[in-house]
């Protein structure tokens, strides 16, 4: 279940969406992003073919309809199925407005892992690359540290990056960051958050331009 943290990321994210647009959410934290969208011309699309992807209540679940991350999900009233090679078709064309992915790590100049980690079997690549080239902006929604406590804000990646194409926007407990030139920007501080803390916990470099109000 998801913990008081995650939502808190998943519902900062939730507001930088606005219809009509198209929404690839991927696995973890960004799955909870719908949950906290009321606009109706937010359409919710999923790698494995589905535009229109709602929640699914636990009596009407069907075992054959599911997200990318093998999630059930519902479909809303107009939903289009399509094949595979159809739905990468929309990523690759650029018909997907906005991503938001979960990462293992981020470096300062926006780049980021989120499909291996060294030593480790893949279970699969996913979409994720093809959304960082396809989509026409990119959200991280993550925890600010791993496990063990250190920074997932890394000066560079010691995971394989995921693309060479910088996200735009990144989302943790602590911050948001926007992504300009290549450099990372703290524009807003979540609730109960300090700059003293974000700094701690920060291995990359920043610059800070708190939007006003966002302290």
């Amino acid at each position: 279940m998801a913990n008081e943290i995650q939502e808190s990321i998943a519902r900062r994210a939730a507001k930088e969406l606005n219809g009509p647009c198209v929404v690839n959410l991927g696995i973890g934290i960004p799955t909870l992003v719908a949950k906290y969208i009321d606009d109706e011309q937010v359409y919710f699309h999923t790698e494995n073919g589905l535009l229109g992807v709602t929640d699914v209540d636990e009596e009407n679940k069907d075992p054959n309809l599911v997200n990318a991350g093998k999630l059930p999900v519902g479909e809303t009233i107009g939903a289009s199925f399509f094949n595979s090679a159809e739905s990468f078709g929309m990523i690759r064309g650029g018909h997907v407005d906005v991503a938001i992915l979960g990462v293992l790590q981020m470096d300062q100049s926006g780049k980021i892992a989120n499909w291996a980690v060294p030593g480790k079997n893949i279970m699969g690549v996913g979409g994720a690359m093809d959304l960082l080239v396809g989509a026409k902006k990119v959200i991280v929604t993550t925890t600010h540290t791993a496990k063990d406590g250190s920074s997932k804000l890394l000066k560079e990646c010691t995971f394989p990056i995921t693309s060479t194409r910088s996200v735009d926007m990144i989302i943790t407990e602590l911050a948001v960051f926007e992504v300009k030139e290549k450099q990372l920007e703290l524009v807003e501080l979540m609730p109960g958050a300090t700059l003293d803390e974000v700094k701690e916990k920060t291995e990359a470099e920043f610059s800070i331009r708190l939007k006003e109000g966002a302290l």
